[in-house]
C-alpha cells in the first residue's frame, strides 16, 4: 500500500518555474516506477512523464520534454517534477502515481495515485 501527497503547486507567470513534490507513505514505494500525470479542465488525464523504481530511466511526454525534468530520492520517499518555461497550456491539476513498471504509467494504468495539486500558468 502506497499513499501518495503532492505539494508544490501554485500560480505562475508564463515563462517561471514550479518543483512539484510528491510524498510517498508507505514501505515499498522503492519498487514502483513513478509518474506525474496532469487533467486540465474539460480534457481527459494525460501523462507528463515517468521515472523508473532506481531512478536511471525517465521519459517525457513531447509537450514537456527539454522543460521538465522528474527525479526521484528513495531515501526520501519523494518523487520531483522540475517543471520551467511553464506555459498557459501547462495549467492543469497534477498527480503523481505510482506503477509496477514505466510502460503501464505512461498508459496510466497507476495502482496509486495522489489527490493532486493545482498549477496556473498567467499569459
Amino acid at each position: 500500500q502506497v499513499q501518495l501527497v503532492e505539494s508544490g503547486g501554485g500560480l505562475v507567470q508564463a515563462g517561471g518555474s514550479l518543483r512539484l513534490s510528491c510524498a510517498a507513505i508507505g514501505r515499498t514505494f522503492s519498487r514502483y516506477a513513478m509518474g506525474w500525470f496532469r487533467q486540465a479542465p474539460g480534457k481527459e488525464r494525460e501523462f507528463v512523464a515517468v521515472i523508473s523504481w532506481h531512478g536511471g530511466t525517465t521519459s517525457y511526454a513531447d509537450s514537456v520534454k527539454g522543460r521538465f525534468t522528474i527525479s526521484r530520492d528513495n531515501a526520501k520517499n519523494t518523487v520531483y517534477l522540475q517543471m520551467n518555461s511553464l506555459k498557459p497550456e501547462d495549467t492543469a491539476v497534477y498527480y503523481c502515481a505510482a506503477a509496477t513498471g514505466s510502460d503501464r504509467a505512461r498508459a496510466l494504468a497507476c495502482d496509486y495515485w495522489g489527490q493532486g495539486t493545482q498549477v496556473t500558468v498567467s499569459s
